[in-house]
């Protein structure tokens, strides 16, 4: 299924904004962008798997925080970095 992946983690898709990943859940599509790109799911999960809070992730537009939401290999899934500063 098609992942667009943030220009803050684009370092780890080797510059590409789209990238191609499978899986049947958030959790399964999260492990395959792993396996393809070493350290990306560490920077979309903490150590009690959940979501970072400085991270979104939409599955046809809708916002999910369940690494357990299925997915259907028809899924746009789109990971958002939220920015902050001061």
């Amino acid at each position: 299924m098609d992942v667009y992946i943030p220009s803050p983690l684009r370092s780890y898709t080797h510059g590409a904004s789209e990238v191609q990943a499978v899986g049947d859940s958030v959790d399964a599509l999260l492990r395959d962008l792993d396996r393809q790109f070493p350290g990306l799911r560490y920077r979309m999960v903490d150590e009690q798997r959940r979501i970072r809070a400085h991270m979104r992730v939409f599955v046809n537009d809708a916002q999910t925080f369940d690494l357990d939401a299925p997915l259907v290999a028809t899924d746009r899934v789109l990971i958002l970095a939220a920015l902050s500063g001061g």
